[in-house]
């Protein structure tokens, strides 16, 4: 390793990053008159810890998630490597520039996890180790290298409460191969970190198993602690409080030497220390905390030998070697043009030379073989793929009462049976909700995952028990404490295991429905880095009647159409759920382009995650159907269960659990008016999607464009209604009147529900059979609209 070639990289880091935020605020034409920001003070405090990091710590193996406000530097790195162009770096935070975040979709550097939302690159990868461990234990992954998870952490994400929840979790696990840096820079948007906080952040890492390595002084600051009255000045910079060391920093060398000769300088070995020190020495001296020396940095990480988790605290100064440094409103400043170009002077980089990714570099051959030669770029970008499971036949018998979830349970139980490729790489995960949603049989069957075996007590001691809580290096169920965020965090890193470790994992996790919201900001995360995987909300709606309001969810069948990377199914009968999963398992695996489908306009080769919405409530189910047309509906979002006929006077639309409400209420309307239509839904949103992008191919000249929801609502009469309910918000169905241009009547749950049966909470909020009925027949048109819908016709 190379000191000297790590400091020339530092700074060429420093200057690249720097100048590719000016240039995106002070000299690339704006059009929208707003700041663009980018973070250039946040940049710097990291750039000697990502220098030491890359360019001498890490390995191949080794996967980072780089702090949201360091995205400049990464991106830096990646150009001084060759792995990013200056087109991109030009158009830094525009339109298909480099991203203001890191990110695995938008960027194409080797991006390993995007970044963005606090907090949350931090926690995946702690779980990405637990899932690398269950990777390595697995028959077909066992030649996995095992690498490091390292987060590089901005000290203010340390108030995020799911980076706790993850520790406590990854404590339970017996969490290794993890590295989180903090950048304790003392400084967040609003102000200063407070006093004695990260004291008790220690106790806190300390407590669930963690090393923690503070790295506070640099090179130049421990060699000077050796010199007489070096003791003193150490003394004096450990009880600086945080502010006051910003405040003197962003002063400067002069400012420093008044302060200290103040408050040390009647103490002559004090004295004769900083008289040996010009201003702008005494100042590098004073600004040399351990994490802003890049030889100290590179020390610390080759020190480490062993696998247990490990803290960094690398204390840095915010905005070090800038004229911004320290200031406390420098993390969202930028450098005006006046100290960009007295700051480029300093830096040695000639007008005109401001991209070159070896400007002012003295030994630009002895530095590109330096780089040729770093152990973590030495295999290229680190994007791996792995080969399509297949996915076997799923079928499910519909000759009894069942619901949704039971159907879900015994599925997968047929599934961990057999022994298909794509049952050996399921991942299975609750947050302590495993056996109330569905997953208990296929647990007990194909065991709990831990590194080393543990058997059930209950079963040692022959007590009866339906859990057989089996822990093996070959189980293949990771069983989570009560956070909905590690959840999502977990599914995100096992469903980007073919692209991290090039094993697929085919995760599975479920949840009660609300507390979806609950892990919300994790599972939009999860998504935006494209991971793969199905999340299971169940029992969902008021159909859960006697838990309450706190356990109805209302609002998660909106956030399944919303929700971007996820396909959302609420399917009534088990054969649509067999049906969809087996859809599902292969649409998860998909990797292919965005061009539509003209037979529904989704674009389903791009692949994408799914999102069942499943109830305990048992229907009587429809008997064998083989149909294709039934098949294909309940995969595109709908079909019909009872075709309308040409005189048809109104749909009954419905998805979910009020099937049997809505079909018995169809029942009785039929005893008075003919032709009436029962429209199954079972993805509100693949049917929305598909209009949707059907109207956007016709606005740009493809007239043939005919979505699966136009097809299916095509040559009803123009008079006819369409009541949709559904166990959720009413906004999810009630577009469907724009379709074809029918008057439409929502029904569904828009308030908190309360205990009750579920009789009583159906006719509360007028989802039941006679509330269907009674809106019908006040909706069913009247003569003068049958006859101008007649004449419209014509």
């Amino acid at each position: 390793m190379s000191n000297t070639h790590l400091k020339t990289i530092e700074q060429r880091l420093l200057w690249l990053s720097h100048w590719m935020i000016h240039n995106a605020n002070h000299i690339r034409p704006k059009t929208d008159g707003i700041k663009i920001g980018g973070h250039q003070a946040s940049s710097a405090s990291m750039v000697s810890i990502m220098t030491a990091l890359y360019f001498s710590a890490l390995r191949p193996e080794d996967r980072v998630a780089v702090k949201p406000h360091a995205s400049p530097v990464f991106h830096a790195m990646q150009y001084l490597m060759g792995n990013q162009t200056r087109e991109k770096m030009e158009n830094f935070r525009g339109f298909g520039g480099v991203q203001s975040y890191p990110s695995r979709t938008k960027d194409i550097d080797d991006v390993d996890f995007s970044t963005g939302s606090v907090g949350l690159g931090v926690g995946i990868t702690a779980l990405a180790s637990l899932v690398q461990d269950f990777i390595k234990a697995k028959s077909w992954g066992a030649e996995t290298e095992l690498g490091r998870m390292v987060a590089l952490v901005g000290d203010a994400e340390m108030d995020e409460g799911n980076i706790y929840e993850v520790l406590q979790e990854g404590w339970k696990n017996e969490l290794r191969n993890t590295w989180w840096i903090i950048d304790y820079n003392r400084q967040s948007l609003d102000g200063i970190v407070r006093e004695g906080l990260f004291e008790r952040i220690e106790k806190i890492f300390e407590a669930f198993g963690w090393d923690v390595v503070k790295v506070k002084y640099g090179t130049l600051q421990r060699a000077a602690f050796l010199e007489p009255g070096g003791e003193k000045l150490r003394a004096w910079i450990d009880a600086c409080p945080n502010a006051e060391y910003a405040a003197l920093t962003y002063m400067g060398g002069e400012v420093w030497r008044q302060r200290l000769m103040d408050d040390l300088g009647d103490q002559g070995d004090v004295t004769a220390l900083l008289e040996r020190r010009s201003d702008v020495e005494l100042a590098d001296l004073m600004e040399n905390l351990g994490g802003n020396c890049v030889e100290t940095m590179a020390e610390t990480f080759a020190a480490i030998d062993h696998d247990r988790p490990t803290c960094f605290l690398a204390y840095t100064i915010k905005g070090w070697g800038t004229p911004i440094a320290g200031h406390k409103d420098n993390h969202g400043g930028l450098m005006t043009k006046a100290q960009m170009a007295a700051w480029q002077k300093n830096m040695g980089v000639a007008e005109g030379q401001e991209w070159e990714p070896f400007a002012a570099v003295d030994d630009e051959n002895g530095l590109k073989s330096f780089l040729s030669a770093v152990p973590f770029f030495a295999k290229g970008t680190r994007r791996y793929a792995d080969t399509k499971l297949p996915v076997p036949p799923i079928a499910f018998a519909t000759d009894r009462e069942t619901s949704t979830q039971a159907a879900f349970g015994k599925i997968l139980d047929e599934m961990s049976k057999g022994d298909s490729d794509l049952a050996a790489r399921i991942m299975t995960t609750s947050p302590d909700v495993t056996g109330t949603t569905g997953l208990g049989a296929f647990v007990n069957r194909r065991k709990l995952f831990a590194r080393e075996s543990q058997k059930d007590a209950f079963i040692e001691h022959r007590i009866p028990s339906t859990a057989k809580w089996n822990f093996a290096p070959e189980g293949q169920h990771l069983e989570l404490g009560i956070a909905e965020m590690n959840l999502f965090l977990l599914l995100g890193a096992a469903g980007l295991a073919h692209s991290l470790w090039g094993k697929r994992i085919i995760p599975i996790g479920t949840v009660y429905d609300p507390f979806v919201h609950r892990g919300l900001d994790a599972l939009n995360y999860a998504c935006y880095q494209d991971a793969r995987f199905m999340i299971v909300g169940t029992p969902s709606g008021v159909t859960l009647a006697p838990e309450g309001g706190a356990h109805q969810s209302i609002g998660t069948s909106l956030t399944g159409m919303a929700q971007d990377g996820l396909a959302s199914f609420e399917p009534a009968f088990a054969d649509e759920l067999a049906v969809i999963m087996e859809w599902a398992f292969d649409y998860m695996q998909r990797d292919g382009g965005g061009d539509p489908d003209e037979r529904t306009w989704l674009r389903d080769e791009t692949g994408g995650s799914v999102y069942l919405r499943l109830t305990t409530k048992p229907l009587e189910q429809p008997g064998k159907r083989a149909d294709d047309d039934f098949r294909q509906g309940a995969i595109d979002g709908a079909y019909w269960l009872r075709k309308p006929g040409p005189n048809c006077e109104i749909v009954i639309a419905y998805q979910g659990a009020v099937a049997n409400e809505a079909i018995e209420a169809a029942g009785r309307l039929s005893e008075t008016h003919r032709d009436i239509g029962v429209l199954a839904v079972t993805s509100a949103d693949r049917l929305n999607a598909g209009w949707t992008a059907a109207q956007r191919s016709r606005a740009r000249g493809q007239r043939q464009a005919t979505c699966h929801a136009e097809k299916l609502l095509l040559g009803l009469p123009g008079h006819c209604k369409i009541l949709t309910v559904l166990d959720g918000h009413p906004a999810t169905l009630s577009w469907l009147g724009a379709v074809a241009g029918h008057r439409t009547i929502p029904l569904g749950v828009e308030h908190f529900g309360q205990t009750g049966t579920i009789g009583d909470l159906y006719s509360h909020f007028g989802i039941n059979r006679d509330a269907i009925v009674e809106e019908a027949r006040k909706a069913l048109p009247t003569g003068l609209e049958i006859a101008q819908s007649m004449r419209a016709a014509i």
